[in-house]
């Protein structure tokens, strides 16, 4: 056997680590998913740059925990025995009675480890990604303002959400103009473990970056009004289109090229034949309705299926959040005043509150899908359900998870569904 020199370690690379930094690959789809680490020490320095310091009992019961969750996410939809269209596997026994989360680390990245018993190493790979987006899932700072966020957002749609005497429902402004719906639907709050599913499949796999926490639907008469309630949106100011997210941009309703270039006609047959304004609207309809997509789009979503029907986007509110601990803490300065020869009271006024924030401000995503009765209808039957939906994206996180592992079982996920 040649032996390897030492200073070979110094001058190589580990490839998957530079295409993760340099080449937009997720660490999720790596096959060892973190850097080599080759004993405990490496494992606690490698988690105090992450963040946890596991010399610190609390936040080393944190992790625990977090891998616990780990396990019982895996089983409750990877696995058959939580899900029926799961993997035939079981979690491994040696995985239930790990005591400590440093050897989980060293079996997953160590190569003497994974030489010994890949099946267990590629485990503990496993556990370890759905353990990261657990993390990202539980620390987003802007959860906790969560309900403030809500009530701003959705406040700018329901000013505009009116019902008539007949309970019939529409989008109004203060002139008076409206535009007649059939439903308006709010998406208040996505689950916690929707959000990890998410993440899971997504190549960002970071909380920041989920859409859709947040969302409004409009269903519509005509598709012709759904384009006018995005005109109504963008007029009213409740969506500002410099805050909208282009990249998250989808419109699977109506071929915008085709209906610009074919309007010109119409236009022209008005003034022509002098149409009236009723005669224009027909025409109008009828015109809106001859230019849907032959093919819905889904480039921007893989789970989007290919009869989903209906104009989707991300906009983008500045949100601003007062405070509630200062005002408080004023009264109890107030009340400090007025003993200032009091120990306590002395102690209350000399406090520094200049660290504390009493506004805070920040953009905050929220989704918007507009769509016609019509596709409404066809959106929420069959193929395009929501079911079908959220299946599409677990067996993607499923596959996207275990695929180092399906490969050494020779297990093709696809037959055994």
């Amino acid at each position: 056997m040649i032996n390897r020199p030492e200073f070979l370690d110094q001058h190589t690379f580990n490839w998957e680590t530079l295409h993760v930094i340099c080449s937009g690959q997720s660490s999720l789809d790596a096959k060892n998913y973190l850097t080599e680490l080759y004993g405990p020490d490496e494992v606690y320095d490698f988690l105090v740059g992450y963040g946890f310091d596991l010399k610190n009992p609390i936040e080393g019961a944190e992790l625990f925990g977090i891998y616990q969750e780990a396990l019982q996410f895996i089983k409750r939809y990877f696995l058959k025995e939580g899900n029926p269209d799961g993997i035939e596997l079981s979690v491994p026994n040696f995985l239930y009675s790990l005591t400590d989360i440093t050897s989980l680390f060293l079996l997953a990245t160590d190569k003497k480890a994974f030489k010994k018993n890949p099946e267990e190493s590629l485990w503990a790979g496993v556990v370890l990604k759905v353990m990261h987006t657990i993390l990202h899932a539980d620390k987003d700072l802007r959860y906790r303002y969560f309900s403030v966020i809500q009530q701003q957002i959705f406040d700018r749609f329901y000013k505009h959400i009116v019902r008539d005497e007949n309970n019939n429902l529409f989008l109004k402004n203060e002139k008076g103009f409206s535009i007649p719906l059939i439903d308006f639907q709010t998406k208040a709050k996505k689950g916690r473990e929707s959000i990890i599913i998410k993440l899971l499949h997504k190549k960002e796999n970071v909380a920041e970056e989920l859409f859709d926490r947040i969302g409004v639907r409009f269903v519509t008469k005509t598709k012709l009004d759904s384009l006018r309630v995005l005109k109504f949106l963008v007029e009213n100011y409740i969506v500002i289109i410099n805050n909208i997210k282009p990249s998250r941009s989808q419109n699977n309703l109506v071929d915008l090229n085709l209906l610009k270039r074919r309007m010109h006609g119409l236009l022209k047959q008005t003034l022509r034949e002098k149409l009236t304004e009723e005669q224009f609207l027909a025409g109008w309809e009828k015109l809106v309705e001859e230019c849907s997509p032959s093919t819905a789009s889904s480039e921007k979503n893989e789970h989007t299926l290919e009869d989903y029907r209906a104009i989707h986007f991300t906009g983008r509110q500045l949100i601003k959040y007062r405070n509630p601990f200062m005002s408080q803490f004023n009264e109890v300065r107030k009340a400090a005043g007025k003993d200032k020869e009091n120990e306590l009271s002395q102690l209350v006024l000399a406090l520094d509150t200049t660290p504390i924030a009493r506004d805070i401000r920040f953009f905050y995503p929220f989704e918007v899908q507009i769509t016609d009765e019509a596709s409404h209808q066809s959106n929420t039957q069959g193929q395009a359900s929501h079911e079908e939906y959220k299946k599409s994206q677990v067996k993607s996180a499923m596959k996207r998870i275990f695929k180092p592992l399906l490969e050494l079982k020779n297990i093709n996920l696809d037959e055994n569904q």
